[in-house]
């Protein structure tokens, strides 16, 4: 977000960013950052992200010409959509196609011998490179009205982002040529050096905002649930929260695909069982 100055702001402008490069995130405010951030999204926030918070929230110090973290803290607290601002800052994640291709591998497999509407719920979408992903291995091996994505994050400014679809060029890196070429559209004029993801993948997706900590009931039944580069930012408790919400989610003999840098080992989630590195089966 940008500011507008007057020629008369300028001296202004010039003065708070000054005072606010020599600022820094106390620990006392920044633990109130964590419980706020916690009783609001169940994110334990550990102290190595105390730059984190304050790299991200700085601007919105700019925004309100604020001196202090702590004047921009009073503010979420008594202002909801500020406090939604803040969460999405904070709660806005690395996100890239095809990231840890072999769960993709695994998808294409699993879709292959499925019967009836093959349902995929990516429950952290963050800009909806996953969601697309999942698109693009589907509506390869399935016929349209045979499969079906729920995308879902609680950052709302990232849902909007995924709804349009528009990434940089650089990303196509990623993407295998076949995908490239069937299913991403090279932008021209204003949209130069970016690329759109095809509009025919979007009608089998629907994005939506979730807290994954409650449990939505609107979602219906998945044979797969990506949660992937997630449980890292949840406490032993709240993962445990979060994975059963979603294995509620799950069909009997659906799949739950975690990052391959995660284990559900030691949650003792009993109805949950592990098939390979990653990737798990409700029993």
């Amino acid at each position: 977000m940008s500011l507008n100055f007057t020629n008369n702001d300028n001296t202004k402008k010039a003065q708070v960013m000054s005072t606010n490069t020599k600022m820094e995130l106390s620990q006392d405010t920044f633990v109130t950052y964590q419980k706020l951030i916690f009783s609001h999204v169940g994110i334990s926030l550990d102290d190595t992200k105390k730059t984190l918070v304050q790299s991200r929230l700085y601007k919105r110090l700019l925004y309100y010409n604020l001196t202090s973290y702590a004047d921009y803290l009073r503010i979420v607290q008594v202002n909801n959509s500020e406090k939604m601002e803040m969460i999405n800052l904070i709660t806005t994640n690395e996100t890239y196609f095809f990231r840890e291709e072999i769960h993709f591998d695994f998808l294409s497999k699993t879709a292959k011998h499925s019967k009836g509407k093959f349902r995929v719920w990516s429950a952290a979408a963050s800009i909806g490179a996953e969601a697309y992903t999942i698109a693009m291995v589907l509506n390869d091996i399935l016929q349209k009205d045979k499969w079906e994505i729920v995308a879902s994050d609680i950052n709302t400014d990232v849902i909007k982002k995924a709804r349009m679809g528009l990434y940089p060029e650089g990303w196509l890196r990623k993407i295998p040529y076949k995908y490239v070429k069937k299913y991403c559209l090279k932008g021209t004029g204003k949209f130069e050096k970016q690329f759109l993801i095809d509009r025919e993948l979007n009608k089998n997706i629907t994005f939506d905002i979730d807290n994954l900590m409650i449990d939505n009931n609107t979602f219906g039944l998945f044979d797969i649930i990506f949660l992937r580069n997630v449980l890292i930012y949840f406490n032993e408790d709240t993962k445990k929260i979060v994975i059963e919400n979603l294995i509620r989610h799950l069909k009997d003999g659906g799949y739950l695909i975690i990052s391959l840098t995660e284990s559900l080992q030691h949650l003792g989630i009993s109805a949950l069982k592990q098939t390979r590195s990653s990737i798990y089966k409700k029993i």
